[in-house]
């Protein structure tokens, strides 16, 4: 049953066309992504569903009753409530609850669970991020049809985010959110809008899927304007061959061409190319010893030590307040060390793309803001003037003149990582990047960085951005605590569980050892507690049995030698098979039923392929170790 309806939906924001005559609907019970550049109009469409703003044009159509709970971007609270009496406040009405008590219950646990300790603090001296895990606390103990959340994740470390992961997982209403978060919509959502130059288009698909289907519908609407391309061409030569006739049939062929030829190709978004050249940086790089930062009596940092390595992918990860951004503000020369030392190479250019955007003056127009830095920069493509980069990087000249209070807090994030590229560092500081940062923004950093000559060190509780990115992590674990791991973020929850198992194991057998020291007390057997008499005999047949094992020759079996035989051909046959699926796919760019097979089976074809190139490279080098061993 649907809950709520938009048709014909038109809205625009001064001079930004947001919405095109687009509609919408969600039922009961679903749980929906909508995702989108910075600045295109999402927490927009999430207030006029939740009635907070009017449409320009359009109908917004409501169940009868429908009950909608909305966190916004930037929450805002009664000056001088508490954390508790905020919460209280909102949640009076629950059904649910009974009492003012078993709100207060209910929220410390949810609260707790978000990392905020001080219930009785006054809301008005609380973080930005503090302030919006209040609010979201306030808003999932609702019982709501609908429940609203415009960025849900900012703020959140992996414990917390992984925590609102299951609980909105378990939630029974239906959910609609903005969130950058990948691993989390792949995880939460079974549906992807997707809001594109005024328009949606809904995917019913996790994140994952989304990734697809949309390469697939690109695809096709780039085979559609080669197809009409093409039919134009062919068009235009009937019309400038001339018509011999002014003859019904002829004026509609006139027309038909026409039509097409004004026909609006597809448009789809400009990379985000951020190529810019960063300085040559020598054999001194950073070098930290013995750090250690107390604020109060919490230690955040104690006697630690790093040379940071030429091309160094780091991330630091840690639960909120544990001194993430306190390291990198050291390192920045933004805030002093209790004790040690940090060195700073000569050749260092440092870029510090902090959460607060340096204080950025919002009454400068956005080309005024990157010109301060460089009227020129230099990329592997020459010289870009500033006007220039700002179109690469999503401002276009319609945005390029408007002053930057006006922008959104995406594209203000945007523009500001916009101007600290162009400085050409050689040592990168990112404090939680991915926080207001679009997916597609995300995705186009990420490819700069694989190519970024330099050192990338990067605070972020973004799970898929530390998987893509790093290869080192820093874990602050408290009490000043840093521990180093290898690999990236799944890669430091595997050393983190099989940690646990071990030490879970040497429990149990320390446990164990007790019982049966125990239990054989003053026995006297002569013999150690759980070795038989044969013990040692079987030991000796079975380690010379494993040697003979060892010596034996290699060899193909039957099966493997014919496949070795075949398989070169059968690689080849697929490579073919490709070939024709791409040409078939280009002709039947119009037909979606059959488009949609056809790229099917290309998918089905290239994992063939690929699973047939790794045999090749195991029964190839078997056939030199047999090769090899005469």
């Amino acid at each position: 049953m649907s809950l709520v309806t938009i048709e014909h939906l038109t809205k625009s924001y001064t001079e930004r066309l947001l919405f095109d005559d687009v509609s919408f609907s969600m039922d009961e019970g679903e749980k929906v992504g909508l995702i989108g550049i910075n600045g295109t109009g999402k927490s927009t469409l999430l207030k006029i569903v939740a009635g907070l703003e009017e449409p320009d044009e359009g109908n917004v159509i409501c169940r009868r009753n429908l009950y909608i709970r909305y966190l916004p971007q930037i929450p805002e609270f009664v000056a001088g409530d508490t954390v508790l009496d905020s919460i209280v406040r909102d949640n009076k009405k629950e059904p649910h609850f009974t009492s003012e008590e078993e709100i207060r219950a209910s929220a410390r646990a949810i609260l707790t669970r978000l990392g905020i300790r001080d219930h009785e603090a006054r809301v008005d001296t609380l973080s930005g991020g503090q302030k919006k895990r209040v609010a979201l606390t306030s808003v999932l103990l609702s019982t709501a049809d609908l429940l609203i959340l415009d960025e849900p994740t900012n703020h959140l470390d992996s414990e917390m985010a992984d925590w609102l992961e299951e609980y909105l997982k378990q939630f029974r209403g239906a959910l609609l959110m903005i969130t950058h978060d990948r691993y989390f919509l792949d995880s939460v959502t079974g549906r992807i809008v997707e809001l594109d130059k005024g328009k949606l288009y809904s995917y019913e698909t996790n994140y994952e899927g989304f990734v697809r289907l949309k390469a697939e519908r690109v695809d096709m609407a780039l085979a559609s304007e080669r197809k009409r391309q093409s039919i134009l061409r062919i068009e235009l030569e009937w019309m400038q061959r001339g018509a011999r006739a002014r003859s019904t049939k002829q004026k509609a062929h006139i027309q038909r061409y026409e039509a097409l030829r004004d026909q609006k190709g597809p448009e789809f978004d400009k990379d985000v190319e951020l190529d810019s050249v960063s300085s040559r940086l020598g054999r001194t790089t950073v070098e930290i010893e013995e750090l250690s930062k107390t604020y109060g009596s919490k230690v955040l940092i104690k006697d630690f030590t790093y040379i940071f390595l030429k091309n160094d992918r780091i991330g630091i990860i840690g639960p909120n307040g544990s001194g993430k951004s306190t390291l990198l503000k050291m390192i920045a020369g933004w805030v002093k060390p209790d004790a040690g030392n940090i060195r700073i190479g000569q050749t260092v250019k440092l870029g510090y793309f902090s959460q607060e955007n340096e204080a950025m003056d919002e009454s400068l127009k956005v080309i005024d803001y990157i010109r301060n830095v460089a009227e020129v920069v230099q990329t592997r493509d020459g010289s870009i003037s500033a006007s220039q980069m700002l179109e690469r990087f999503l401002f276009p000249g319609s945005v390029q003149h408007t002053v930057i209070g006006r922008l959104s807090g995406g594209e203000k994030r945007r523009l500001y990582l916009l101007r600290i590229l162009m400085e050409s560092p050689n040592v990168l500081l990112l404090d939680e990047p991915t926080n207001d940062l679009d997916i597609r923004t995300l995705t186009i950093l990420e490819d700069y960085l694989d190519s970024f000559s330099g050192i990338v060190v990067a605070v972020s509780h973004d799970r898929y951005f530390l998987d893509r990115m790093v290869r080192r992590i820093f874990a602050f674990e408290g009490d000043g605590a840093v521990i180093q791991y290898e690999g990236g973020f799944t890669d430091y929850q595997a050393a983190c569980e099989r940690r646990r198992l071990k030490k879970a194991g040497e429990d149990g057998a320390r446990e164990k050892g007790a019982q049966k020291a125990a239990g054989t007390k003053g026995k006297g057997t002569g013999k150690a507690a759980g070795f038989g008499e044969n013990d040692g005999i079987a030991s000796d047949t079975d380690r010379a049995r494993k040697g003979r094992e060892h010596q034996k020759k290699l060899k193909f079996t039957y099966k493997e030698q014919k496949e070795w035989e075949t398989i070169e051909e059968d690689m080849a046959a697929l490579e073919e098979k490709l070939g024709e699926l791409e040409h078939q796919i280009e002709e039947s760019a119009t037909v979606f039923g059959k488009l949609s097979l056809l790229l099917e089976e290309k998918a089905q074809t290239e994992l063939l392929l690929e699973e047939k190139m790794e045999r090749w490279v195991y029964l190839n080098d078997l056939a030199e170790k047999i090769k090899e061993q005469g």
